[in-house]
């Protein structure tokens, strides 16, 4: 039997190797699910994503999807969707964060492409910033997106 993941961490088209590897660090300490997709810009074997990821990266629940169509389909009818971006509607502490929520960012050079906004733009959400920040680095959202999931959850990670 496998083990649900506590929430589903979605990068699509990941640009660089070392917040790849951070972030799959993040979701295998959590209980998370890592779904990459496709293309990246870097190769999976990048010694900077294993060195950010150490060695923990051969233990990581990870799914590599082809491109956004085979992540598309892999979502089943009932699967919860929130992307996270800057351009997010729903400030962080007011969004639904369930466990079991496929939590999707951007790329770091150019965030979400506009058919996964075409399909999920209705359920978005954005870390709030001070005025004048422009962004903050992936690796460093999806921490704390995952710190707010967890703390909606009560601080249980590897919820079941």
């Amino acid at each position: 039997m496998t083990r649900q993941p506590s929430w589903n961490v979605v990068l699509v088209h990941p640009d660089i190797a070392g917040n790849t590897g951070n972030i799959g660090r993040t979701c295998l300490a959590l209980g998370c699910r890592l779904h990459l997709v496709k293309p990246y810009g870097f190769s999976i074997t990048d010694r900077a994503l294993k060195r950010a990821g150490m060695d923990y990266w051969k233990d990581l629940d990870l799914v590599e999807h082809a491109g956004l169509e085979a992540w598309f389909s892999s979502l089943g009818p009932d699967a919860r969707v929130l992307l996270l971006s800057t351009r997010g509607a729903t400030p962080l502490p007011q969004a639904d964060l369930l466990p079991g929520t496929h939590l999707v960012f951007g790329a770091e050079s150019a965030g979400l492409p506009p058919s996964v906004w075409g399909r999920f733009g209705a359920s978005s959400a954005h870390i709030p910033m001070a005025e004048g920040a422009r962004s903050l680095n992936l690796a460093s959202s999806v921490g704390i997106v995952l710190g707010a999931a967890l703390v909606k959850a009560g601080l249980r990670p590897g919820i079941p």
